[in-house]
């Protein structure tokens, strides 16, 4: 198994994460700020903002604005506008190419949760040759592109999303 080094990680996994939850303050944030907190679209009742620290270049998180932590615990209203905007999500980010998504959630910490407090929904763009979703066997393919720059491209391919309808 190769490994890759990716020293950004060390800022997430050695930090004092405390009671506070990184979702809800990204969605009490002035929208002003949505730039810098790499939060690419607001909803009612969800947001979609790009991981921070990502498994791939283009991955996003769909999350609700209400801190809930269990899938049986949202409301109708959240589970539907979760699903659309992970529907409009795979539509926005078809424009960097990619050959197939995971979508998906990790409910708890032993699933692989991160953020086991508050539900979110990973989209995950994928292409042929890259890395496995989790584990990496065999070859590895790094995608380098800025958080920044991906955001740029994100937010102009929903815009032209927006200007088809």
């Amino acid at each position: 198994m190769k490994q890759i080094w990716a020293p950004w990680r060390m800022v997430y996994i050695g930090g004092d994460h405390g009671d506070k939850c990184v979702f809800c303050e990204k969605a009490a944030a002035d929208p002003g700020e949505d730039e810098a907190n790499l939060l690419l679209l607001r909803g009612e009742k969800t947001f979609v903002l790009m991981n921070l620290y990502p498994y791939i270049n283009g991955h996003l998180l769909i999350v609700p604005k209400r801190h809930v932590g269990e899938i049986e615990d949202l409301t109708d209203d959240e589970m539907m506008e979760l699903f659309k905007m992970t529907q409009k999500m795979v539509k926005v980010l078809r424009a960097f190419n990619p050959q197939g998504f995971n979508v998906g959630v990790n409910i708890g910490r032993v699933a692989g949760a991160g953020m086991p407090g508050h539900f979110h929904i990973h989209v995950v763009p994928r292409w042929s040759g890259d890395t496995n979703f989790m584990p990496v066997f065999g070859d590895v393919r790094v995608i380098s592109e800025s958080l920044e720059g991906t955001y740029k491209k994100l937010k102009q391919s929903l815009a032209d999303l927006e200007g088809q309808k």
